[in-house]
């Protein structure tokens, strides 16, 4: 059917249909590309994270920490945010080798609680 032989109401309800499935769609585009917005923000910040550690980092420091993030994702991260923090603040002059790195390690699990819940 043609919507010009249809009764005015069944057209004004067509006409209605049609512009909240206009606006859903519009509000469906705008929420992905806030999405891709915000995924290509996250790539970059990754990718400069990473270009900040490989050159704070000595080579089997990396592999600690590639390590490290395959079995504590959390811990890797904490580390890296404060690795980062302190080349920025200019307290890293020198690359960190793999022994400096665990030293640091030691101090952040030192730091980490142990929580126990004993029954009596």
């Amino acid at each position: 059917m043609r919507a010009s032989f249809l009764p005015r109401g069944v057209r004004a309800v067509d006409e209605e249909l049609e512009e909240l499935r206009r606006r859903r769609l519009l509000e469906m585009q705008a929420k992905i590309e806030e999405q891709q917005r915000q995924a290509e923000l996250r790539r970059q910040l990754e990718i400069q994270k990473r270009q900040i550690l490989q050159h704070i980092l000595t080579p089997e420091a990396k592999s600690r920490l590639a390590n490290l993030r395959t079995a504590h994702p959390e811990l890797a991260e904490q580390l890296e945010l404060q690795l980062i923090q302190l080349a920025q603040m200019g307290r890293i002059v020198s690359p960190i080798t793999d022994d400096q790195l665990k030293a640091i390690l030691s101090r952040i699990a030192e730091r980490k609680r142990d929580i126990r819940i004993r029954r009596l």
